[in-house]
């Protein structure tokens, strides 16, 4: 008999409900991934306790990297992620997620130059394609988004992706960390859910398209995208040496808890 390994750990940072795993939270259970999170808000000058952690993952939220003032865990998390980096603990940025892992990279964020809500292609760099990761997506596979902000791509990074709306939206900095601008993790009941908590946002920018539009796309494509999620996240898996244990998993092991309110 083989002897078990060691569970995995990985400390989530989220910002707000809204904003959670989504479909990366059931291919982490299945490979038996233990989950400590962090909420961002309940703490917000504290760096988060990187402890043992085998890798970081710093979800979405609406706020800005140029909001400090205003939301000072943001400065508590590019504190975490200069620290992951400096320990060699790889880290997945997902759309503020990846603009602190860019800005704590060197490369500055601002507006992006219209904002990109909904489902627009996604295509691949030459170095995307090559990507140990982002190569398991089709060039031009549609995607979701919902982001005003984007990142210029740090030095000595690869830029993996773009689309027609955002020059950046991926890269890769060194062996194990990446930066997603595009919601990869997203399924129908969450894109619902963006839908009514972030409505103003959406009707403040007509051009991104309506509610009911993007209902539709997104009966279309949803399903393309859960598939493309569990080839790009268990890729990612694999590139950090996760596979599953024969431990037993251990849920609701947090540091406080998911995000209960936005």
């Amino acid at each position: 008999m083989q002897p078990t390994r060691a569970l995995r750990k990985i400390l989530v940072v989220q910002h707000v409900a809204a904003e959670p795993l989504g479909t990366l939270d059931p291919l982490l259970r299945r490979l038996r991934i233990r989950m400590r999170y962090h909420n961002a808000r309940r703490a917000p000058d504290e760096t988060p306790d990187l402890g043992g952690a085998d890798a970081v993952i710093v979800l979405g939220g609406p706020q800005n990297l140029d909001e400090q003032d205003k939301y000072p865990h943001l400065k508590a998390e590019l504190r975490l992620i200069d620290l992951a980096l400096r320990r060699e603990v790889p880290v997945l940025g997902i759309c503020l997620g990846a603009q602190l892992l860019a800005h704590a990279l060197g490369a500055p964020v601002s507006r992006n130059r219209a904002p990109e809500f909904g489902w627009s292609p996604l295509h691949l760099t030459p170095a995307g394609n090559d990507d140990p990761v982002l190569s398991a997506l089709s060039d031009g596979s549609p995607m979701f988004h919902w982001h005003g902000c984007t990142f210029a791509i740090p030095s000595g990074c690869e830029r993996l992706a773009y689309s027609a709306g955002c020059d950046n939206q991926a890269f890769r900095a060194g062996d194990r960390n990446w930066g997603f601008q595009f919601h990869l993790e997203v399924d129908g009941s969450l894109i619902e859910r963006w839908l009514g908590v972030y409505a103003e946002e959406l009707a403040a920018n007509p051009a991104c398209g309506s509610p009911e539009t993007i209902r539709e796309q997104t009966a279309i494509f949803v399903a393309g995208l859960r598939q493309d999620a569990d080839s790009v996240f268990s890729r990612l898996c694999e590139v950090w040496g996760w596979q599953p244990t024969r431990a037993p998993l251990l849920l609701g092991h947090r540091m406080t808890g998911p995000v209960e309110s936005t």
